[in-house]
């Protein structure tokens, strides 16, 4: 692994957090070449200094808060800044480190404080942080003001990639009328997504962790490791305690294996009757500086102990067959867009559980670090899917594509290799896999995966010809997507059942490998109503999804390992003749109420779980909605 870490914060003895969520200003640069506010170092000043400013949201996406339709579909930087008053202590101390962290911001960031530049970001659904004790103390009677500036143009080298098309014609466009090309269909929401905090650490800290587990019989074993940042003469000790607080084992130094007696392994919902069952491991460092003072950090890291493997035709959980009974996700909703909502999340997981769900894919970007939290105890199962989606260009194949395709994974694999909920490294969704680069490609990337983190099974999701794709050979599970009297043959679904059938047969066949159903579904205009059944009505809804289990319930007794359906709730996406206002795919409205769907694979959740787990009566016949 990487020796720069990214820790989830966490308050500790010796670290403190402060949260900066509110309101924040915020200014668009709509300037022809949207570039006014570096041309002008509006950073360099208050915002409200440079022109006029809005009150905006953080976190949340921008483009759903005002009225304004140019902001809504805004593209180039747009501006956002606050001042802080950062706790005399923390500026006057000069043993404590002082870092800005930002969850998320889409898709490129600089951050300046009080007119400093302290870093740069690529990326859109990845935190990314800087040490700015240097700064705050240079001025230290100055309110700490953060500037961030935040693009969210998409190119051929991006994830996910885009590109910006001029339209010339004069006759027909205004001088210099852009547009954002994507082949992605979702809502390209930008705007700082995820919390912004500062928080300490000791000069000399925790700078990551890293835990591998395995058990045999009733011993389980952590095998872990600490990087320590700031210096090279640390002691460590480690006390690893249960779920009510006991102290179970205890290890010291930066390395070593843990053994616990009598384990409680971690388990998926619905698979055992105590799901998600976790261990908190601290980590205690002590340091004698230059000076001669002690200096101290203390970090807990919430453990679970299972293992993951593969086989030809299962997917084993503790060496147990793990069926993937689950949904396809957005971060999405009302007003919030992509932004962080505790409400919402909260939902969402008492929705799953309802619906008798086991796990999700994070499409097609990594959710928010609380939400992967939210799966660790909840014991829902992830499939964790970088922001690989709509590769479709030959040039998004080459050499800078890739680099930063890396680089997003080694920072995604980074931030959650130690989630006992994240099962399996999803790289790509509906990438050109048939394109002859896209061999070397995946290759490389899955490779590059696999060093990463060697635990996990990796895959990527594809809806191309299973004869001609050229990156299935490199993965562990086969995951595929298709729309079977939707996209394909709409309205014929006597066609589902032989489709289908030939899908698995054939993917199957030529690679050996068990598969996923990673996508399946159709539109539904909720309310509407026929029948015979047709499309976007709630009744051809529930004959796709019975059409496709049949298939399923044959498949999954020999090398189908899951289904994930497509959508767990309606989602937004750009205007379009396809889209009336957004993906209607979702069993659930985007206010998250029930379509018919989501009753029909409720029942069926919960009958195989019934058939495949280890059930606490009051589990196994739930209460209607």
């Amino acid at each position: 692994m990487t020796n720069s870490g990214m820790l989830f914060p966490r308050e500790s003895l010796s670290r403190e957090i402060k949260e900066l969520n509110g309101l924040w200003s915020f200014r668009a640069d709509f300037s022809p070449n949207r570039k006014l506010g570096f041309e002008q170092a509006w950073y360099k000043q208050r915002l409200a200094e440079t022109g006029p400013v809005l009150d905006m949201p953080v976190p949340a996406s921008y483009n759903d808060i005002t009225q304004d339709p140019k902001l809504r579909d805004f593209i180039g930087w747009v501006w956002y800044d606050r001042e802080v008053v950062v706790p005399s202590r923390w500026v006057a101390d000069k043993h404590i480190r002082v870092v800005l962290r930002v969850g998320s911001a889409h898709y490129y960031s600089v951050v300046w404080v009080n007119g400093v530049k302290v870093t740069e970001h690529n990326g859109g659904h990845l935190p990314f942080e800087a040490e700015i004790g240097e700064v705050i103390r240079a001025v230290p009677t100055t309110p700490c003001r953060i500037t961030i500036a935040v693009n969210n143009s998409l190119s051929l080298e991006t994830l996910p990639p885009g590109s910006i098309q001029y339209l010339n014609d004069l006759t027909r466009y205004p001088k210099g009328y852009f547009v954002q090309n994507t082949d992605f269909d979702f809502f390209n929401y930008a705007g700082v997504h995820r919390s912004v905090l500062l928080y300490t650490t000791p000069q000399a800290y925790v700078n990551d962790i890293t835990v591998v587990t395995d058990f045999a019989d009733s011993i389980g074993a952590i095998t872990y490791d600490v990087v320590v940042s700031g210096s090279s003469k640390a002691s460590l000790k480690i006390t690893l305690t249960d779920g009510d607080g006991r102290c179970v084992a205890t290890s010291t130094g930066p390395s070593g294996v843990i053994k616990v007696v009598d384990v409680m392994l971690w388990w998926p919902y619905l698979m055992h009757e105590r799901p998600g069952y976790l261990y908190n491991m601290e980590v205690h460092m002590q340091v004698i500086d230059a000076g001669g003072d002690l200096l101290e950090d203390m970090y807990t890291l919430p453990v679970g102990i299972r293992t993951v493997k593969v086989t030809s035709t299962q997917f084993l959980i503790n060496n147990k067959p793990f069926y993937f009974h689950g949904v396809n996700k957005h971060e999405d909703s009302d007003l919030r867009g992509k932004g962080f909502d505790w409400p919402l999340v909260v939902k969402d997981f008492n929705l799953m559980k309802w619906l008798g769900a086991n796990s999700f894919r994070t499409s097609h970007y990594p959710y928010a670090e609380e939400i992967l939290h939210m799966c660790d105890r909840h014991g829902i199962v992830v499939i964790d899917e970088c922001p690989g989606v709509g590769i479709k260009d030959i040039r998004s194949f080459g050499n800078a594509s890739l680099a930063h395709h890396l680089d997003v994974m080694g920072e995604m694999v980074t931030r959650d290799k130690n989630h006992p909920s994240v099962v399996m490294w999803s790289v790509a969704n509906e990438p050109a896999s048939e394109m002859p680069p896209a061999g070397f490609y995946f290759k490389t990337l899955i490779a590059h995966t696999k060093a990463l983190d060697s635990t996990r099974p990796v895959t990527y999701v594809t809806n191309s010809n299973y004869a001609r794709d050229q990156g299935a050979p490199f993965v562990d599970v086969i995951c595929v997507n298709s729309y079977f009297s939707w996209y394909h043959d709409p309205g014929a679904l006597e066609v589902i059942s032989l489709q289908l059938n030939t899908q698995f047969e054939e993917w199957y066949g030529k690679y050996q490998k068990p598969i996923i159903q990673s996508e399946y579904g159709a539109d539904v205009v909720p309310g509407l109503h026929s029948d015979p059944p047709t499309m976007f009505t709630e009744e051809y809804q529930v004959m796709v999804l019975q059409s496709y289990h049949k298939v399923f319930d044959q498949k999954r007794k020999q090398y189908v390992i899951g289904e994930l359906i497509w959508n767990f709730a309606d989602f937004m996406t750009a205007q379009g003749v396809t889209r009336v206002w957004g993906n209607k795919k979702g069993i659930f409205t985007r206010q998250r109420q029930p379509k018919a769907g989501a009753y029909i694979l409720r029942e069926r959740y919960w009958r195989i779980a019934n058939e495949t787990g280890i059930l606490p009566p009051w589990t196994k016949y739930p209460c209607s909605l």
